[in-house]
């Protein structure tokens, strides 16, 4: 699972055509809905759900709210869809609708009391643990070090490298230069490499004990 995405960027050509067809579906199929058409809408949301929920994960959300994240993102912009004129793709305007969901419930959160130290003690543990044992999950190990990278560098990485968005439309979703995500996304990808590197120089070690 991490493979693909370092090596992303290689393809970068062929999957910008293939996301811009997409896209392209997705697009029609917002307008349609905003027009009232119930299967449309059906479409634009199964469509996006998936997108919207790692990048919501992603981005530094709770996982445990990534679902509720996902629904209030959905809800403002079915919400907000009669002002959807097209300009821009529905995925990335949806992506930016997210991100405001996000910062809202981060802002929210943080005006409220905190019981604990550690909410969630497990979690908290299960981080701590060692990596380099077998079975360990790249999914997980990715989520895992991407919570480690600056927020700006996650998010430029999630949006190109995880949902597959254009680095142009990244950079409209961030609200920062086409040059900014490409060099976030280079120095992420570089962090990511060179964990890959100790946990692969790690992994005989362990074997071998």
């Amino acid at each position: 699972m991490i493979a693909p995405a370092l090596s992303s960027a290689r393809e970068e050509p062929r999957e910008d055509s293939k996301n811009e067809s997409r896209d392209e579906s997705i697009t029609a199929w917002a307008l349609a809905a905003r027009g009232g058409d119930p299967d449309a809408v059906d479409l634009f949301v199964r469509a996006l759900h998936r997108d919207v929920r790692r990048y919501v994960t992603f981005l530094g959300a709770d996982p445990q709210s990534a679902d509720d994240l996902t629904q209030d993102t959905f809800l403002r912009a079915l919400g907000s869809l009669h002002r959807f004129e097209g300009r821009s793709s529905a995925r990335s305007w949806l992506l930016s609708i997210a991100r405001r969901a996000v910062i809202d419930s981060i802002r929210y959160a943080s005006c409220r009391p905190r019981l604990s130290d550690t909410d969630d003690w497990q979690s908290a543990a299960e981080r701590v643990q060692p990596r380099c044992l077998p079975g360990f999950d790249d999914g997980i190990a990715l989520a895992e070090l991407l919570d480690t990278l600056p927020d700006d560098r996650r998010e430029a990485f999630v949006l190109t490298q995880l949902v597959g968005l254009p680095y142009a439309e990244a950079a409209g979703v961030s609200d920062c230069p086409v040059g900014t995500v490409r060099s976030r996304v280079a120095r992420a990808r570089t962090s990511l490499i060179e964990w890959l590197d100790d946990a692969e120089r790690c992994s005989p070690a362990a074997a071998a004990a």
